[in-house]
């Protein structure tokens, strides 16, 4: 059975409330991306629950109000979109019913209000491994359904900007995979996007049991106390392999009259960590993260999982960190 009622609270924050966009739009950030999950509210025939597409409309409207550029998304919603051959034909079919109501609920709204088909999306039974040559076309032609269905409803979305995804959201997938975009009805209307969390081990993989406190964990690129082989040179670890990085982006896409957003990039606390200047690491990864990504042409959105603002109240919860991001992206 759909859910009767809004689970936005699940993963620990509290409903979004105007206060928290108004704060975001305050502090200085110009857009906020807006991950939804739509299976869960919708019945057998795929119909999406009214007061569901009404509350995300009202979530939009919140961000609309403080003045912020707004993406929405099918976001992970259960794994169902799944980059398998076998399973291409039911996935489209629901991405296309999905996207058609989404986008006729959104139709009259202008571009400020952007759509992004998928998230994060690759084949399961392969996960985590570059694609194979028809797992990348599964996933392109996905990127293909989701621009069909929102041009086919017409009004304000013949032409609103859409964001298509590199295949797993990797920066050097996207070049392999997702040089060619899908064909569109509106000219230059696509934006790639791609999303940034390397080194994982500094970044991401926070509660992974197999992880130490080493210093590949818990420094990061000249900010680091002492360079080890893991810190330093063209790696991972480094200030210019980041910008190598970006650099694909811009010579693959942005050169070329494409956008790209790096939808999501954040650095989380690691609480084996304990040096002394972990923190400081940890606001220089999203500091130059930031600073290379726009010096490349592309536009940074901070993945804030609750640490930055008081959802409640909007509050700055870590100004320091608020300040370095906002400042890095002028």
């Amino acid at each position: 059975m759909p859910y009767a009622s809004s689970q936005e609270t699940y993963w620990g924050n509290p409903a979004a409330n105007q206060a928290i966009f108004n704060a975001y739009a305050a502090a200085g950030f110009k857009s906020v991306r807006i991950p939804v999950a739509w299976t869960e509210y919708a019945d057998a025939s795929g119909n999406i629950a009214p007061f569901w597409m009404a509350r995300v409309t009202q979530v939009v409207n919140y961000a609309r109000n403080a003045g912020l550029t707004v993406i929405i998304n099918i976001h992970w919603d259960g794994g169902w979109i799944d980059a398998q051959t076998s399973l291409q034909a039911g996935v489209e079919a629901k991405m296309t019913n999905f996207w058609t109501q989404i986008a006729n609920n959104f139709k009259s709204y202008d571009n400020h209000v952007l759509f992004a088909g998928m998230n994060e999306i690759q084949d399961s039974t392969n996960a985590n491994n570059p694609p194979t040559a028809s797992e990348c076309a599964v996933e392109k032609s996905y990127n293909q359904t989701f621009v069909n269905a929102v041009r086919a409803t017409g009004g304000n979305n013949a032409t609103r900007p859409l964001v298509v995804q590199a295949y797993q959201t990797n920066l050097d997938v996207a070049v392999s995979c997702n040089a060619t975009l899908p064909t569109d009805s509106a000219a230059n209307a696509l934006i790639m996007e791609i999303h940034y969390y390397t080194p994982g081990d500094f970044t991401i993989n926070t509660g992974a049991p197999w992880n130490t406190a080493t210093t590949s964990v818990c420094e990061w690129g000249k900010e680091a106390e002492t360079l080890t082989d893991t810190e330093g040179g063209n790696n991972s670890n480094s200030e210019s392999y980041v910008d190598s990085e970006f650099a694909k982006m811009q010579t693959t896409f942005i050169d070329k009259g494409v956008p790209v957003i790096m939808g999501e990039y954040a650095a989380g606390i690691r609480s084996e960590c304990t040096n002394a200047d972990y923190l400081a690491n940890v606001r220089y990864w999203d500091q130059y993260i930031t600073q290379s990504a726009v010096a490349h042409g592309v536009v940074p959105i901070y993945w804030d999982t609750g640490s930055l603002f008081d959802r409640n109240t909007g509050a700055q919860l870590d100004p320091t960190t608020i300040g370095m991001i906002v400042k890095a992206a002028q």
